[in-house]
């Protein structure tokens, strides 16, 4: 297999293969030992990316966050494989405070303790997870700025902001000489559109950010696994899933499984081969729990959808 093109993540520095390995599954879906046997066979396949946040999986009864960081970093102490891959983790989320949290106080403890987790010296992009009303963005810059200006961050990216905060931010960062923002993570994908088209992904062209998208499958909806809201009942997925099987959606899933079968592909590779080429997306991010479901998802990297194929998804899914 011909090496990966890598792909640049805004004006962070950071190269990357096109797709990110989501960690919320470690710790919490994936044990200790299948966590591993997933980050070796994503990393042998080429690729070099890996998100996760301080926050997962906080939501597991008994957890308390930092479980996922905790076991990439021992599996990179295992492996001596810092040097193979990027790291990219979260802080803001509730861990506790009982709100989101970017306070330069915060954001000062929760480095260190997800650099300890992640025993490593440096994360090379630790990104706002959700907006803090309670804090100015200027003073959550300024926290985030001294962390790069001490080497503990190599570049900084946003979550689950929308064109008007990331806008502030950015124009904050111009005039006062801060580190900015060189990447962004919104909620997208073949079936949630509005989520990032529009202002969001204008800004991300216009400015050149990085784009890294999360729930690129929709949580398990675009895998073409469930045809019906019948199928999904008494699953773990129903509450997720259950209504989106309208008119739109199951539009969406029969053009989905045209494409796949002309391309003999997946509707999953298919999905994340329309994400790919959607303007400003760098790559989407994608979660497994077992080594055979993550090869046949990493084969999205190289599949190359026709013009038409494209706009026959983009269409279905308008």
């Amino acid at each position: 297999m011909s090496p990966l093109q890598k792909r640049s993540l805004g004006d962070s520095g950071l190269k990357i293969a096109p797709l990110v390995f989501g960690g919320n599954v470690f710790g919490w879906t994936a044990d200790r030992e299948r966590s591993f046997q997933l980050l070796d066979a994503f990393v042998d396949a080429g690729f070099d990316a890996i998100d996760t946040a301080d926050s997962y999986s906080r939501w597991v009864p008994g957890h308390e966050g930092g479980e996922s960081e905790t076991i990439i970093g021992e599996w990179l102490a295992a492996r001596g494989r810092r040097d193979a891959v990027k790291i990219f983790t979260k802080v803001g989320s509730d861990m506790g405070q009982g709100h989101n949290d970017l306070s330069p106080g915060w954001i000062e403890r929760a480095v260190e303790d997800s650099l300890r987790r992640l025993r490593t010296d440096v994360i090379d992009l630790y990104q706002a997870h959700w907006p803090d009303p309670r804090t100015p963005q200027e003073e959550t810059l300024r926290a985030f700025d001294r962390l790069v200006q001490a080497g503990k961050v190599r570049a900084i990216g946003l979550s689950n902001h929308d064109a008007v905060q990331t806008t502030e931010a950015l124009d904050i960062s111009a005039r006062e000489g801060l580190a900015a923002y060189a990447s962004l993570q919104p909620h997208y994908n073949l079936y949630s559109r509005d989520t990032f088209e529009g202002a969001l992904q204008d800004l991300a062209v216009e400015r050149g950010l990085g784009v890294i998208t999360y729930f690129s499958l929709e949580a398990g909806f675009l895998t073409g696994k469930y045809k019906t809201a019948e199928q999904v009942a008494g699953t773990a997925r129903e509450g997720m899933l259950k209504d989106k099987f309208d008119e739109r959606g199951v539009r969406i899933l029969a053009v989905l499984d045209a494409v796949a079968q002309r391309n003999e592909a997946t509707p999953a590779q298919v999905s994340l081969a329309w994400l790919l080429s959607r303007p400003g997306v760098t790559a989407p991010i994608v979660s497994a729990t077992s080594v055979e479901q993550l090869a046949d998802t990493l084969k999205a990297a190289t599949l190359v959808l026709s013009d038409d194929d494209l706009a026959e998804l983009t269409e279905a899914s308008a």
